[in-house]
């Protein structure tokens, strides 16, 4: 396996690849650019490297991206996730990756990250555009089931300003990016309605988009397998650690 730590845009990139002595690994693979949650205000570490070590396994090329959170504001962190896009997809022959098959996944906040991406990426350049992305319990809105403090944390001062703007279902047009989100219906943090609004305004101008809801499980699950567990998330939960496969069943798709 290759593992290099990077510094890109003042933030640290860690990149997953299969090894290119590996006689097995002839075929360019997928990218997948995680994002870690933590409410902008720290970065979630079982959203990390064990997701990165797990899609690396089913065969994509991976890469974790510790963003810049408080006191860093808006739009510090999205700056740095389209130049990390962009040396990576100028990068594809060094790791064995697709540049066309780049996708983008977030967790939380990160989650958020990762749609504003999805959604803004043509004020960052074409190069920084994937492919799709896949939001993971994300933060999405502002409005009556904000995860406030997230809001809050980026925006600081400008939160009255822009937190409309940043409330994602706003950002939705036919520039969005094809999406996955995944959801647990008992998520005490960020509820659910925050994906099904971002799909709800999917659905209204026609962007293709997947929403799987789990019945149970709270937030922050991660993989919800023994891979990630603590003393916070002690336990696995079945119903929910298919999602990997619901993910690359559905990027196939594409």
């Amino acid at each position: 396996m290759i593992y290099e730590r990077l510094f890109i845009d003042g933030a640290f990139l860690t990149v997953y690849a299969p090894s290119s002595l590996d006689e097995t690994h002839t075929r360019q693979k997928p990218y997948m650019l995680i994002c870690p949650g933590g409410g902008y205000d720290h970065m979630g570490k079982r959203e990390g490297e064990p997701v990165a070590l797990r899609f690396l396994s089913m065969g994509y090329v991976c890469a974790v991206l510790e963003y810049s959170v408080a006191p860093a504001r808006y739009p510090v962190a999205l700056s740095q996730l389209a130049e990390s896009v962009r040396y990576l997809k100028n990068h594809c022959d060094k790791y064995g990756a697709d540049p066309s098959r780049f996708y983008v996944m977030g967790f939380s906040a990160g989650g958020h990250l990762v749609g504003c991406l999805a959604t803004m990426w043509r004020d960052w350049g074409d190069d920084c555009r994937p492919d799709a992305a896949v939001l993971c319990y994300p933060v999405i809105s502002s409005g009556a089931y904000a995860h406030k403090a997230s809001f809050e944390n980026l925006l600081g001062d400008r939160y009255e300003e822009l937190k409309d703007y940043m409330s994602l279902e706003n950002r939705v047009s036919l520039l969005t990016v094809p999406t996955f989100l995944w959801h647990t219906k008992q998520d005490r943090t960020v509820p659910y309605m925050n994906s099904v609004l971002f799909s709800q305004a999917c659905d209204r101008v026609g962007v293709k988009n997947k929403l799987v809801l789990f019945s149970t499980g709270d937030h922050a699950l991660s993989l919800a397998d023994r891979t990630v567990l603590n003393s916070k998330h002690p336990k696995v939960n079945d119903e929910v650690a298919c999602w990997p496969s619901l993910v690359d069943n559905w990027i196939n798709t594409l």
